[in-house]
């Protein structure tokens, strides 16, 4: 899914004058989240298959405090895009 929406997405996001590193860290954040959420919760069926005697909903319940700081940090990087270009730009 991500290799059909960023090539339609990346244009428009540089054009409206956002950095293109802060869009990159956004994409792998909520790509992050989304892994991680059901009903599709790839990441979290693994470890019900790793993890056989755990059951799904305990492994969703653990996973809600890794979306709450996954949201957090989004919630930041939307409001301050500084803190993902920081370290970028002391490159140039």
């Amino acid at each position: 899914m991500i290799m059909l929406t960023i090539p339609v997405f990346f244009p428009v996001v540089t054009t409206l004058g956002y950095d293109p590193i802060w869009f990159g860290v956004i994409v792998v954040l909520v790509t992050g989240m989304g892994v991680i959420t059901p009903p599709i919760g790839i990441n979290v069926y693994v470890v019900a298959g790793v993890a056989r005697d755990v059951p799904l909903q305990v492994i969703f319940r653990g996973a809600t405090h890794l979306l709450m700081a996954l949201l957090v940090t989004a919630v930041l990087l939307i409001l301050f895009p500084q803190i993902a270009t920081y370290l970028p730009s002391l490159m140039k």
